[in-house]
């Protein structure tokens, strides 16, 4: 899903209170995390996921991965912590303002 530049502020208003619900920690980015991902994107679309690497290479490639994997929209890096967005096809929680 693209999302145009309201949208994307919109969605990073919404997060900006959040608590990271996924945390990749010495392991990576294991089946079981991909997994975990999916799961929160299903229930709350919008999430934050704590990414635990030591360089901005690693950072970047497991951000890159998550997309990959679990098809949804990267909203907004900040430190370690990471923004994603997948709408709920069959029932979508977060509505954008028009």
């Amino acid at each position: 899903m693209s999302l145009n530049n309201k949208q994307i502020r919109f969605l990073r208003a919404q997060a900006h209170s959040m608590k990271p619900v996924v945390l990749i920690g010495n392991a990576g980015l294991t089946d079981n995390v991909i997994n975990e991902i999916n799961y929160a994107l299903d229930d709350h679309e919008l999430i934050k996921v704590r990414v635990n690497a030591d360089d901005r290479e690693d950072k970047k490639a497991m951000i890159d991965s998550i997309i990959r994997q679990t098809e949804c929209t990267h909203v907004q890096s900040i430190g370690h912590i990471g923004i994603f967005y997948r709408q709920n096809k069959k029932n979508p929680i977060i509505i954008f303002p028009k």
